[in-house]
């Protein structure tokens, strides 16, 4: 067994269920180069490492740190809930938001959420994070909810005396009707923390819902990250997020997307900023299943120094989800020679009258526009930082205008600084 199962398994405290998984997570270890899903994503340091578990009593925080971040917010430290950061109190009515530990000291449902079997050998961090999880966010809208004001979500790793793993679960469930705008932090609390943060988030959205979601993966440069969401659609349902990929060492997020009712709409956009020696790496799996179901993916990456970038775009249109309209278009900016972008479009379609699209390309900055900056007097560090930054916030849109727009623009303001385009 490998340094971090081992580590991972001793701090066990789950029923024979969970037990199950973790036996499951253990017989078929890490994925390996040869998994298709995986061979992109380098495991072998990692596996090498070991990890403490989180004690129940979270770390201290500078709360100056979630200055810009208003209520309601729910806030977990090293993959604990913090109460004394959380703010609850303008939660809007119709609308729940409670970490996992509070529901699972009550049992029944919330232990029920946590017994999902992961049947794919290759998904051993989910195994684990079903064994394993004894925290999260269960969100929930009520039918007809209309709620405008932004619901926070942060997540810091802090120093600790040792490198820590946590493995969170949340449930965002929005009833018929029921719409809502969501904005997820992940913070860098500015120490370089080497923690391992394992995530699982499953969405599910009812007849006519709609979720905005923005994500913002600004973790600590010493970082592993790996998060996967598992989202389902309704008839009718809408589900708009952007995801910025902008910290870690190690980054890997899974977004799956079943759109199982008849015109549920998915608008999926993203953006990659490699620097440093970091690798980060999305996998999308979209599944039309139900007809006239429609999905918008514009993702756009930027890798510098030695960084690397990596993006896998899947969509599936099963037999029988006609009137679907599908569209991916995946383009790369190399800021470096050092750096590297691999980038895999794959569609599959078994229906016959459907729309789609898909694409993908990596290059440089254009040397016309370079040129046409620089002689109107901009430094060429200039000129390449403001072309870079037009072409990696183009994604953003799809928050629309507003609070997430602006935390998504600020987010990535404040990381571009870091990277100097060459």
């Amino acid at each position: 067994m490998s340094p971090l199962l081992e580590s991972l398994a001793a701090g066990f405290r789950g029923d024979a269920a969970r037990r199950a998984a973790l036996d499951e997570a253990l017989r078929d270890g890490l994925p390996g180069p040869r998994s298709e899903a995986w061979k992109y994503t380098p495991l072998r340091a990692l596996e090498r490492r070991r990890f403490g578990v989180a004690p129940a009593a979270p770390a201290a925080l500078d709360e100056a740190l979630l200055a810009r971040i208003p209520s309601p917010r729910l806030v977990f430290v090293n993959g604990r809930h913090v109460p004394a950061l959380s703010r609850l109190d303008d939660l809007p009515d119709g609308v729940s938001l409670r970490p996992l530990s509070e529901a699972l000291a009550g049992g029944g449902e919330a232990l029920r959420f946590l017994t999902r079997r992961f049947e794919r050998s290759d998904e051993v961090f989910a195994r684990l994070n079903a064994a394993l999880a004894e925290e999260g966010v269960l969100l929930q809208a009520e039918a007809g909810v209309q709620a405008e004001a932004p619901l926070h979500l942060v997540f810091v790793g802090a120093p600790a005396g040792e490198d820590l793993a946590w493995h969170l679960r949340h449930r965002i469930e929005l009833r018929r009707g029921a719409s809502l705008r969501l904005v997820e932090h992940r913070l860098r609390a500015g120490a370089d923390a080497r923690h391992l943060d394992n995530s699982l988030a499953h969405v599910h959205l009812a007849e006519g819902a709609r979720l905005v979601h923005a994500r913002v993966q600004d973790d600590d440069a010493g970082m592993t990250a790996l998060l996967r969401t598992d989202a389902v659609l309704a008839a009718d349902a809408e589900y708009r997020r952007v995801d910025a990929e902008l910290g870690a060492a190690l980054s890997r997020h899974e977004l799956n997307v079943r759109l199982e009712g008849d015109r549920a709409r998915l608008v999926a956009n993203g953006v990659l900023l490699g620097s440093g020696r970091r690798h980060l790496d999305t996998r999308l799996g979209i599944d039309h299943v139900a007809r006239d179901t429609a999905a918008e993916l514009l993702w756009r990456g930027a890798a510098a120094d030695r960084s690397r970038v990596v993006f896998h775009g899947g969509i599936l249109i099963r037999e029988g989800a006609d009137g679907t309209d599908a569209r991916l278009s995946n383009k790369n900016l190399l800021l470096s020679a050092e750096a590297e972008i691999d980038t895999q479009p794959v569609l599959v379609i078994h229906a016959d009258e459907v729309q789609a699209a898909h694409g993908a390309t990596v290059g440089r900055l254009d040397p016309d526009a370079l040129f046409y900056l620089r002689a109107r007097g901009l430094p060429e560090a200039q000129a390449r930082a403001l072309l870079t930054g037009a072409f990696a916030r183009e994604p953003l849109a799809a928050a629309g205008a507003g609070p997430l727009h602006e935390a998504l623009d600020a987010a990535l303001a404040r990381a571009l600084e870091g990277v100097v385009a060459r």
